[in-house]
């Protein structure tokens, strides 16, 4: 593993660096080994989940008080990269700990953050169920429900596109209490896994991260407690779109974790073509590596950037979207200029490069595709303009 140059790990602290450090191992004895057969099978090697708590890299964002890491945004980002050099499967089970806690870390109660954080630091898995067949970039057509009933709600509907949804012990789900209404109409629930009314349906195969659980999730008469709805009703949409925006600097480490495995498995082909340095491959490839490291390191200084926003407090939601997008767009160039210099072994089964290409493409689409990125950027973009202007957009 060439891992990451020290001049890009200048700025971290000695403490990070030795994070950094243990997380590199874990992927390295752990996930790197098992990671072609789980992506052959499909099947998610929840025997990590345990390996990842012993290590003590699970639970990144969930607050110490609470048993967690409390690491800040720029150290979970570390363990995140290191995840997805190893296997993007792996890091999206894995790291969906920390998008599915956002939800409660935004607007849950002492009572409600004890209630959902405790299965997850005992080694469990979490899972945050906005995505439904009708409902992926535009939430306000949800079509689960969410009925107050005295003391209860009771949910019916259905969510798609669940990460860990079979395993999870910890879920927060988005439905409607107001049908009809929209995104206004969208509210935070809690629920424990294993609850009556709460069953797994159709399981996804996928053409990446196969070794993610992804599944639907049937709600039936689904009762819960009035007090795991999180926030007031209608405070969903504003919740879900925080969380997105905690995530999506998280997704962008997994990108850049992803872009670098692949840069590495070029280097390891050109050198084993080129062995001894007698010889150099032609100007073309060099050129390519040349431009995939540029890339790579311009997003991985971007995910810093915004990482560092955040945990200073400064408004960070367009460079989470900037961030992004950039990342998934490198990963998906850097994953095809790996393929174009490997060529037809890189096209094989007996390649890794295979499968980080079938990997990245995922980057682009969850967790907010890259064209809803870009509406974010622009929308943002006027806005300031208005701001600092005076002048709506359009007069």
């Amino acid at each position: 593993m060439r891992g990451v140059s020290s001049m890009a790990d200048a700025l971290l602290t000695a403490e990070q660096r030795e994070l950094q450090q243990v997380a590199r191992e874990f992927v390295a004895k752990h996930v790197i080994p098992i990671s072609a057969e789980f992506d052959r099978t499909g099947e998610f090697p929840e025997f990590l989940v345990l390996e990842a708590k012993k290590a003590g890299i699970l639970c990144l964002a969930i607050p110490k008080e609470y048993g967690g890491c409390g690491y800040s945004s720029l150290t979970q980002s570390l363990v995140i990269e290191e995840y997805a050099y190893g296997d993007l499967g792996v890091c999206t089970s894995l790291g969906g700990n920390g998008l599915s806690s956002y939800p409660v870390m935004i607007a849950g109660t002492d009572a409600q953050k004890r209630f959902y954080f405790t299965p997850l630091v005992e080694g469990g898995l979490g899972s945050f169920a906005l995505t439904e067949a009708d409902a992926g970039s535009d939430a306000g057509s949800c079509k689960t429900v969410a009925q107050r009933v005295g003391d209860e709600y009771v949910l019916n509907g259905t969510k798609c596109f669940t990460t860990s949804g079979k395993y999870a012990k910890s879920l927060c789900i988005i439905a409607s209490t107001s049908p009809g209404t929209g995104t206004k109409g969208l509210s935070a629930f809690l629920v424990e896994g294993g609850r009556k009314g709460l069953s797994v349906g159709s399981i996804e195969h996928k053409l990446g991260i196969r070794s993610s659980n992804t599944v639907e999730l049937v709600l039936n008469d689904l009762h819960i407690p009035a007090d795991h709805l999180l926030g007031k009703e209608g405070d969903g949409m504003n919740i879900a779109m925080k969380t997105l925006d905690m995530a999506r600097s998280m997704n962008a480490s997994q990108a850049v974790g992803l872009a670098r495995r692949a840069m590495d498995e070029s280097i390891k082909y050109v050198r084993a073509r080129y062995p001894g340095g007698k010889s150099r491959p032609s100007q073309a490839v060099q050129f390519k590596l040349a431009d995939m490291e540029i890339q790579i390191a311009a997003a991985r200084a971007m995910v810093r950037h915004t990482c560092s926003l955040k945990d200073a407090g400064f408004p960070y939601s367009k460079e989470s979207a900037i961030t992004k997008t950039l990342c998934a767009d490198v990963a998906m160039r850097v994953t095809a200029d790996m393929m174009a210099i490997m060529g037809r072994y890189g096209y094989s089964e007996e390649s890794a490069a295979q499968r980080l290409v079938r990997d990245a493409k995922i980057q682009q689409i969850y967790e907010g595709t890259n064209q809803i990125q870009r509406i974010v950027i622009a929308r943002q973009l006027l806005s300031e303009a208005e701001r600092s202007s005076g002048v709506k957009a359009g007069e």
